[in-house]
C-alpha cells in the first residue's frame, strides 16, 4: 500500500483548516486516513508559529516507512529540516502559448516585408 503525507481539509467554508494526515494513496482527500501528524493553518500570517504545527518525530517515522509527501507538504518538512525539497524552476512557463507565438512571427514577418517598400529611395 503506497502512503502519502497530505493535507486534508477540515475547516468550514471560506474558512480553510488543514490536517496533515498519513493516508493511502488511493482514498479520497477527506476520506480515510491512518495518522495525524500536524496541522496548517493558511489564515494566520506566514511569520505566525501556529501556522504550521508538525510532530517531526511521528513526521520522521512515516519517512522511514516509505510515505511519500505531497508537494505542499513537503515545503513543511524542507522547513522543519525532516526531508530536503529541491528548488523547481520552469522557463517555459513565462513563454506565450503556441497560437500566440505564430501570431507575433506573422506580424514581425508581415513588418519585415513591409519595411523595404516603405523606404524611399533617395
Amino acid at each position: 500500500m503506497a502512503l502519502k503525507i497530505r493535507l486534508a481539509r477540515a475547516g468550514s467554508k471560506k474558512r480553510p483548516y488543514y490536517h496533515i494526515v498519513i493516508a493511502a494513496a488511493t482514498s479520497p482527500r477527506d476520506g480515510k486516513y491512518i495518522d495525524v501528524v500536524g496541522s496548517f493553518n493558511p489564515l494566520l500570517g506566514k511569520t505566525d508559529e501556529n501556522r504550521v504545527k508538525l510532530d517531526a518525530a511521528k513526521a520522521a517515522e512515516w519517512l522511514k516507512k516509505g510515505a511519500q509527501p505531497t508537494d505542499r507538504v513537503l515545503r513543511f518538512l524542507d522547513k522543519a529540516g525532516l526531508k530536503k525539497r529541491d528548488a523547481r524552476n520552469n522557463p517555459q512557463k513565462a513563454l506565450p502559448g503556441k497560437k500566440r507565438q505564430e501570431r507575433e512571427k506573422a506580424a514581425a514577418a508581415a513588418a519585415a516585408a513591409a519595411a523595404p517598400a516603405e523606404t524611399p529611395a533617395a
